[in-house]
């Protein structure tokens, strides 16, 4: 049975990408403000911790008191090559760098979401492999001044251009790359719900 008409969820994320593939999804959707945190983490959180760590502080930073029908939904996404995270590039250069760093290895792309329902908080973290060609200096270059990714952990949108010629497979959710994992995000809202009832 699908209860997609039971909660509204409030999602707490500037990302246009995220709005998008929870819209998608069926429910009643509201963007939030998302809450001003400093997304920093302790020294000793590796890989999938890092994500779920900040997720969590986001929702805590939330301030508006949840009615009984909404659930908050944040997030935090990251990218994670040979135990260092690769996040937003603050610059041209830095996007350049990501992207030659990136280029013909594999990383990793983990996604924290807390989920904020009935005063309960509940968060898991999906993974995703992802095996880039080795791309030519070219490519990079050109992929960064016609799409701009400053905005994209690790530089580089899947759904874009790089995602085209660069990704060669990738083992998970190809959702989860973009910034949400969908089918594992509608399954946990789903039992959360029937878990309340």
């Amino acid at each position: 049975m699908v209860h997609n008409n039971s909660v509204t969820l409030l999602l707490a994320s500037q990302s246009p990408r995220r709005r998008a593939l929870l819209k998608e999804m069926g429910y009643a959707v509201k963007i939030v403000n998302a809450p001003n945190i400093d997304e920093v983490f302790p020294e000793h959180l590796t890989a999938g911790d890092i994500p779920l760590f900040i997720a969590e502080q986001k929702a805590k930073a939330y301030d508006n008191i949840l009615l009984n029908n909404e659930m908050l939904v944040t997030a935090d996404t990251i990218v994670w090559l040979n135990n260092e995270v690769i996040g937003k590039p603050i610059d041209r250069n830095d996007a350049i760098a990501m992207l030659t760093k990136l280029s013909g290895n594999v990383h990793q792309v983990f996604t924290g979401i807390c989920l904020t329902y009935l005063e309960k908080t509940y968060l898991f973290c999906d993974e995703t492999k992802v095996f880039f060609r080795q791309l030519s200096n070219n490519e990079i270059v050109y992929y960064v001044d016609n799409y701009k990714p400053y905005d994209k952990a690790g530089a580089y949108g899947v759904q874009e251009w790089i995602g085209f010629v660069g990704v060669e497979r990738i083992e998970g959710s190809y959702f989860n790359v973009m910034g949400l994992p969908i089918h594992r995000l509608y399954a946990e809202i789903k039992g959360i719900i029937e878990m309340s009832m």
